[in-house]
Order: C-alpha cells, then structure tokens, then sequence
C-alpha cells in the first residue's frame, strides 16, 4: 500500500467556525521508501489567517491572494491521496479540517471513505504514556535534526514526520523485506554486495603454542563424548 505522510497549515484551530486549509503538503513512500512523488499546495481562504496561526507558520494574507481555493484542489488532491494509507500526527485534527473543506465544496466523500488513516500522535502515546509526544519532542527522543524548521510548513512538517514514524515503526530504513515482510526478487536491488577483489586482507597462521593448546582442547572434548571437529575431518576425504 502507498503511504502518504500529510500535514495541513489552516487559518485557525477551529474549521466548524469558519476556518480553513491553506496548505497541504504530502510525501510519498512505498516500501518505507521516499518516492520523491510529493504533492504541495498554498490555497486562498474565504476569510483573513488569524495573526496567532501567521505568527505558528508564517504564510499572510498576501501571500495567499493569488493562490487556488478549494474546490478548484479538491479533485486532484483527492485523485493523488485515494486508497492510501495517510501518517497524519494529531490525525483527528487534519482529517476534520479536510472533510468541513470537502463537505463545504459539495464534495460527498470523506478521507476515511478513500483512505486508511493512521495516527501518529496516538502510536506516540502508547508507546510513550505520560510523556511529551509533539513532532518536535519525538525528533529530539529520535535524534532526527529539525534544526531547519523555524516555522511550521505542511511539506517541512510531512517530510520530518516521515523520519518519524520510520522511527516509531522500528527505524528499518534502509534494508527492507517489501510491504509483506517477505524478501523476494523485486528487492534483490536493494542488497549491496561488498567488492573484495581489491582488498589486501591478511591471513594469520596460528602459532606452535596455539595449535597445541587447541589439540588439547579437542582432546578435552574427546573425553565428553567426541569433538565433532576431528570426527569431520577423519571423514573427509584427503
């Protein structure tokens, strides 16, 4: 299954009083794999950003004047995210923005009818209880630099969340067995092999000490029921 790691900037918390998205940013992965396959949108609002949600993302009123509104994103943007399954953190969040947006435009679908959605607030807090669990607290228990990351931005905010849930799903980034844990051909590609030819690699040769303290070793194991190691090599041929 595609996953679709997605953040939304809005004018302010609340779509059921008016507000809405006014930027949607998504990154692709397939096989835990970034596909580069990325979808960005500014949209114009029907009303002003609030100035507490500029001082949060920094994108004005000016900047969003010449944008798209939504009804005329909501085809494509609906196209690129269907029968995937959408990394949201804090999902109930973006996912009520999303479908108020929808049903405002007369659109009848909803994203749960077209996608499977998957929390990432909510795996945070059972995996941590009682703990601090917002994008920039993971990425400091992870290690994942957000230094760049002055102001929230949807795509910044899904591209550092894909780190995220990479981390909180195992890490297992750069080996994978596919998308049904089974190893097949179609990842034979991403197993490298390690050239030796060129490698000057040193042979040591046991010394006269160390060849005698082994025999007495084997002997030892003579005496508890036979060492397996000279049973091998009296079979094998010379």
């Amino acid at each position: 299954m595609r996953q679709i790691v997605l953040d939304t900037e809005t004018t302010g918390i609340d779509p059921e009083a008016g507000h809405n998205i006014i930027e949607i940013g998504c990154v692709e992965m397939v096989r835990r794999k970034l596909t580069g396959n990325n979808y960005h949108r500014y949209i114009k609002p029907d009303r002003e950003v609030e100035a507490e949600a500029i001082e949060v993302h920094g994108i004005t009123n000016e900047y969003l004047a010449d944008k798209p509104r939504f009804a005329e994103l909501a085809a494509e943007f609906l196209d690129y995210i269907r029968g995937a399954e959408l990394i949201i953190h804090n999902a109930a969040f973006d996912v009520g923005f999303m479908n108020t947006e929808l049903a405002r435009n007369g659109v009848a679908e909803r994203i749960e009818d077209i996608c499977q959605v998957t929390d990432t607030l909510d795996m945070a807090r059972k995996k941590y209880p009682g703990q601090r669990n917002s994008l920039d607290a993971l990425c400091r228990r992870y290690g994942i630099d957000n230094s760049h990351r002055e102001l929230h931005g949807a795509l910044l905010d899904s591209e550092i969340l894909a780190d995220v849930y990479l981390a909180l799903t195992g890490g297992q980034t750069s080996l994978q067995l596919g998308q049904s844990g089974q190893s097949g051909e179609d990842n034979a590609e991403q197993i490298r092999r390690i050239e030796t030819a060129h490698l000057n690699l040193p042979v040591l040769k046991p010394s006269a000490d160390e060849l005698d303290a082994h025999e007495r070793f084997l002997d030892m194991l003579d005496g508890s029921g036979g060492a397996v190691w000279r049973r091998t090599a009296e079979d094998s041929p010379a």
